[in-house]
């Protein structure tokens, strides 16, 4: 079928409800055992036409944001799904899809989306774009708040956990996925929508978004830090997080207990004292990041990373290297990329990895390498 087929039955004709129902007969008691599927504040969802906005972790997103109302919720997808074959795109049009062209500007998803709301329909938006995993949540892109204004219909902001889990190539798996739906927000109606007010209008929905999203449990974005020392390296790492966008606290002694970062930049001979005087205010959703020392902490040697993750209680643990193109070294990846997010905003080009050992010990020095090359010739 080609695109603009697709987009006439979506306006003219809409869902088949013959598919659509026997799909969700099928799909929604599935959610509920296989995931254990919880749908909380459906109550906020108002009658008529309605825009869904959520975040977007798995191609199975549409699907179960479709069980939170008795009635189609429409969708843009990617336009390659319906260039896959003539039956899968017909199959997803019956369900509500219509093909959107990402990247571009595509007026003739617009005028789709435009006239199911027309109609009293509702339709689902995913404002970053694309697919956001894992990790925090993505930037959202400012057609969902023209749509609303051109429109004057209710957002209703949603936000979904655990659906970026449940694939493994070809493999569903088992995992919990719930879904919470927030306040309907409302807005003015407006003829044509400036890119400041859209903007506005954008974060003032997404900023709903995150909210259902962190009470779910979701990595919060970084918005505070606090890093504690009076080094150079302290202040050097400060001056990247501000200018990469985070709100910074930086000294010997700092208030960490509103932070969603906490860094430790500190000398090894003093670092066990600023453990010990920060360690208990820092909550558990923050991550904690320190900066490699080799030396390790004193008396055990113990390597810094190892001995501030026995000692804090928050959820991840990560360490950054010096040199030109620091790395952000953790088991907990997420966390990984989100920290080297912030110091790639601030134009610091800084990379992840997983060996954390490697990555706090540093390049073996070397006197070392000559001695151990020695020995096994």
């Amino acid at each position: 079928m080609d695109r603009e087929s697709l987009h006439r039955r979506a306006r003219e004709k809409g869902a088949n409800p013959i598919v659509y129902w026997i799909v969700r007969a099928f799909m929604q008691p599935f959610f509920h055992t296989y995931w254990r599927l919880r749908r909380i504040g459906r109550e906020h969802i108002p009658d008529g036409p309605v825009i869904f906005a959520a975040n977007h972790r798995s191609f199975l997103d549409p699907f179960v944001i479709a069980v939170l109302a008795r009635r189609p919720i429409y969708y843009v997808a990617k336009r390659e799904l319906f260039e896959s074959g003539r039956l899968q795109a017909w199959f997803l049009n019956a369900l509500g899809a219509f093909p959107i062209d990402r990247g571009a500007a595509d007026e003739e998803a617009i005028k789709t989306a435009k006239a199911i709301l027309a109609r009293g329909d509702s339709v689902l938006i995913f404002p970053e774009g694309t697919r956001v995993r894992p990790g925090p949540l993505g930037r959202p892109k400012r057609g969902v708040a023209r749509l609303a204004l051109e429109m004057g219909v209710p957002v209703v902001p949603v936000a979904v956990l655990g659906t970026e889990a449940i694939r493994t190539g070809w493999r569903i798996r088992p995992h919990k996925v719930r879904i919470r739906v927030g306040p309907a927000l409302r807005f003015p109606r407006v003829e044509n929508a400036t890119p400041q007010l859209a903007q506005g209008v954008t974060e003032r929905i997404w900023a709903c978004v995150a909210l259902q999203w962190e009470w779910l449990g979701g990595m919060p974005p970084l918005r505070r830090a606090a890093v504690v020392g009076d080094t150079d390296r302290a202040r050097e790492l400060a001056g990247w997080l501000a200018k990469g966008g985070v709100e910074v606290q930086q000294g010997k002694l700092v208030d960490v207990s509103e932070a969603e970062l906490v860094c430790f930049a500190c000398s090894p001979s003093t670092l066990a004292a600023a453990v010990a005087s920060h360690a208990d205010r820092i909550p558990a959703r923050a991550g904690v990041l320190v900066c490699a020392q080799a030396a390790g902490v004193p008396p055990m040697g113990t390597l810094a990373s190892a001995y501030v993750s026995e000692r804090v209680r928050a959820r991840p643990v990560a360490v950054l290297t010096e040199g030109d193109q620091p790395a952000v070294a953790s088991l907990a990846r997420p966390f990984a990329r989100q920290v080297a997010a912030a110091l790639n905003d601030a134009g610091v080009p800084a990379r992840t990895t997983t060996e954390v050992t490697a990555a706090e010990l540093g390049p073996e020095p070397a006197r070392d390498r000559e001695r151990r090359a020695a020995a096994v010739a």
